[in-house]
């Protein structure tokens, strides 16, 4: 679920903090990915094909790019998610002992996958979203890709959202402290904002829209405090309610050394063994897609040296501009209105 309507309450009330851009503006850069997010985006998007299939198409169009994507996968999920995670089990039609085994095995042939492709993979102790943002935070990684909005309270400086090749798709990029400088507010306050408006640790205070969060906020700094300004008739307050657990696991960083990032070739004749033989996608189409990560790779790797180098030369020329023109042994003649040309300038 994420964070409710936030992207909708940080359009209205901080479009500064957004940007967008192309995903070749992502050239070059680590960018961290929730594992579970994409497959999620992949069988809602294409629910006819195996997630499977389109981890290593988009895993492609990230490399021929030359974008280094670093997979994160969940681990135990904390105790105030089950709830939510219960929900969306039942809303799938899994069973828990069905989906346990499901998620077990898919996890072992998308770390299979991503190794053949040559990309690394880290295992987080949690909630892959809170590795993601701490990557983003200690400069292991330049950004978070998910579609979810929580990657913002957990910290990472900056979540990439829409981070695809679609024609005419703009890639959605926020900035935390932007967002935070716009609003006015703390990283903790932010944190309160968001449980406020709803996540998936804990319940929210019904009837609360996010512009009046929002405010409430601002002017009361905590949810302690906000609980004492609003209207327990048509606002009533969860019983139990456990926001602090909540605020906790938002904000306490995941206790992990992330391993050495280490991209590589990736391995065609693993990848057909593996998605051919295994998972049996034809082999012509591995192939063909295969050559064309290539080919594009190559073809955008030249376009830039060649802009590079036109960039390169066009410098060069107005330098030699300057050098040619401007008489330093002659005295400048100074307009006798300088100041008052200055004191107008400021």
């Amino acid at each position: 679920m994420g964070i409710t309507k936030l992207s909708d309450l940080i359009r209205s009330s901080a479009p500064g903090a957004v940007s967008y851009k192309d995903i070749s503006d992502y050239t070059g850069k680590v960018v961290a990915l929730d594992t579970s997010v994409a497959l999620n985006q992949f069988r809602t998007a294409t629910p006819l094909f195996s997630p499977i299939t389109g981890l290593f198409f988009r895993t492609l169009t990230f490399l021929e790019h030359d974008i280094k994507p670093v997979f994160v996968f969940d681990g135990t999920p904390p105790e105030e998610k089950t709830p939510v995670l219960e929900r969306r089990a039942e809303a799938a039609g899994w069973s828990s002992p069905k989906r346990t085994g499901a998620a077990s095995s898919q996890t072992r042939s998308c770390v299979e996958l991503l190794k053949h492709l040559g990309v690394p993979v880290v295992q987080a102790p949690g909630d892959a979203e809170a590795l993601c943002a701490r990557m983003v935070r200690d400069g292991t990684a330049d950004a978070v890709a998910s579609e979810d909005m929580d990657t913002l309270p957990f910290g990472a400086n900056v979540l990439v959202r829409q981070l695809n090749a679609k024609k005419d798709s703009e890639v959605i990029e926020y900035s935390l402290p932007k967002l935070l400088d716009k609003l006015q507010i703390s990283h903790e306050e932010l944190v309160d904002l968001c449980i406020l408006l709803g996540c998936d640790y804990c319940d929210k205070i019904p009837g609360l829209g996010p512009s009046r969060a929002l405010s409430l906020i601002q002017k009361h700094h905590t949810i302690e405090e906000v609980v004492l300004h609003v209207n327990r008739q048509t606002h009533p307050v969860p019983h139990f309610w456990k926001y602090k657990e909540a605020r906790k696991i938002f904000l306490e960083a995941p206790q992990i050394t992330v391993p050495e990032l280490i991209w590589t070739e990736p391995d065609e004749e693993a990848l057909v063994r593996f998605l051919c033989h295994t998972h049996r996608i034809r082999e012509e189409r591995v192939r063909h897609r295969m050559k064309t990560f290539r080919d594009n790779r190559e073809n955008r790797r030249e376009a830039r040296e060649k802009e590079k180098a036109a960039g390169s030369n066009r410098q060069t020329r107005m330098e030699d501009f300057f050098r040619v023109t401007r008489k330093r042994d002659q005295p400048l003649e100074v307009p006798s209105s300088l100041g008052d040309t200055k004191k107008r300038r400021r």
